[in-house]
């Protein structure tokens, strides 16, 4: 079908849309009105575009993620499938020009569809100067439009910074040239369980330090007992309920004070490398927001409408520099529907179904409520589960750690909830979020044919307990 080219908003200005970042909140916002028939320039102050994400974020992580355990699986699980011979051996150089490579085709990528879609890309730090300029390297530019996607930037602790080789965030645990013998990481959300099994398979002495009181914030509780269990078994060892009051930083080591919650003994943990894992901040230095009138909420990032205008008339923002879960894939699709909004159509995004994963292996996937919330905001609800133990498919392919929960409305069995811990979970989330996207039954679910043997047939499963009870089990 061809596309159906929009009219420019106006001939007053250089651009009828300037998008500042070139993330997946940005670029995608910059493709789609092209695609619209916008004139669009999309600014970001790295050479390549992709921004966090994809330069030094999901992309890397899951090129070492993907090398690791693969070294892990030939070292651990190769003689019980019956495979001999095999003696593998960690080249680090290599993996790193492997992830370097990925990283670079997957930006070059971006800079096609750009000149694809006529986007004109410049590389910059970009400022506020009016509700229509703004300028790049000293050049005032004008646009109809301006959108804010300039992400979001790691957060340290108090007056420690980072400089990425002892103190490192998730950019410097991207890229260390060695591997460090013991590595402490301060938080056990996705970074922190994510670059913490990368380097505990190539070989590090991997020590998680969380203030709460269990793993995966956020997550569900009880699969996330589950997904702590196989992370100790693969050697990571936690110290929950306790927080970090001092990093000391010497020439070859960070020696950490670490006290429990509610406690006044402490314990030294040493290390070589530490991650700090612990949270980002919308980025939105340098944009001259006060200029335009723009204040910044409590946390730091810009508040918008429903139709992600700012306070500012003509200046939108996306992405991680607003409210709600700082994910790719939530940007990207903030990004299309304000790219449509902007082009006179109608854009939505569907809040109450947007995924999260936990990328380690097992992998960690949820879409909408946990039982948890569920409970807090008092709303009557079934539960039904599987295991992946009792899956065909999982136990032939020897991935049968974990499960699936799938949580529905009492009275209207709609989907509320799904959680799912065991391979590939970060693919079958997808097929929850399209069942809740369209407000669909757990019968649903389970009444669509699912092929066999797959290990899909346990998220039938488990709706099929929602509300009758599972066939396998």
């Amino acid at each position: 079908m061809s596309e159906t080219k929009g009219t420019p908003m106006s001939e007053t200005y250089q651009f009828d849309l300037a998008v500042i970042g070139a993330g997946p909140g940005g670029y995608v916002c910059a493709l789609k009105a092209a695609q619209r028939g916008l004139k669009v320039l999309c600014v970001d102050r790295r050479e390549t575009p992709g921004g966090t994400c994809l330069n030094v974020g999901c992309i890397p992580s899951k090129a070492l993620l993907h090398s690791s355990e693969r070294l892990h699986e030939a070292s651990t699980e190769f003689e019980a499938l019956g495979i001999e011979g095999v003696t593998p051996k960690l080249n680090l150089t290599r993996m790193m020009e492997r992830k370097s490579r990925v990283v670079a085709d997957t930006v070059k990528g971006i800079g096609y569809l750009f000149r694809k879609n006529a986007v004109t890309f410049r590389v910059g730090e970009a400022a506020l100067t009016g509700p229509h300029a703004l300028t790049v390297g000293g050049e005032v530019i004008t646009a109809a439009s301006i959108v804010i996607a300039t992400g979001s930037a790691p957060v340290s602790l108090p007056d420690v910074a980072f400089d990425e080789k002892q103190i490192v965030s998730s950019t410097g645990a991207l890229a260390l040239d060695a591997v460090p013998g013991r590595l402490a990481v301060i938080g056990a959300g996705v970074i922190g369980l994510e670059l913490g099994s990368v380097w505990k398979r190539l070989g590090s002495e991997v020590t998680v330090v969380e203030y709460g009181d269990h793993v995966a914030p956020g997550f569900d509780r009880g699969l996330g007992k589950q997904f702590q269990r196989s992370l100790e078994k693969l050697g990571l060892k936690f110290h929950l309920s306790s927080k970090v009051t001092g990093i000391e930083k010497r020439a070859d080591s960070v020696s950490l004070t670490v006290q429990p919650v509610g406690k006044e003994e402490t314990r030294t943990i040493e290390a070589d490398v530490v991650l700090i894992a612990i949270g980002r901040r919308a980025y939105t230095d340098g944009l001259n927001l006060s200029a335009v009138g723009i204040e910044t909420d409590r946390a730091g990032r810009i508040p918008v409408d429903q139709s992600f205008r700012t306070s500012c008339p003509g200046i939108y923002a996306i992405g991680d520099v607003i409210a709600g879960p700082m994910l790719a894939h939530k940007a990207e699709e903030e990004g299309l529907a304000l790219a449509e909004q902007l082009a006179g159509r109608v854009g939505h995004v569907p809040y109450d179904a947007i995924p999260s994963v936990i990328y380690t292996q097992p992998e960690f996937a949820m879409v909408g409520k946990t039982e948890e919330q569920l409970k807090s905001e008092g709303v009557a609800y079934r539960t039904g589960s599987f295991p992946f133990m009792a899956s065909a498919r999982a136990r032939a392919i020897g991935a049968t750690e974990g499960g699936v929960k799938v949580l529905t409305d009492e009275k209207t069995d709609r989907v509320l909830g799904v959680h799912i811990l065991g391979a590939c979970a970060g693919e079958l989330i997808a097929e929850a979020t399209l069942a809740m996207t369209f407000r669909a039954s757990a019968e649903d679910i389970a009444l669509a044919c699912h092929a066999h043997p797959t290990l899909s047939e346990a998220l039938k499963e488990a709706s099929l307990g929602a509300f009758d009870r599972p066939l396998h089990l």
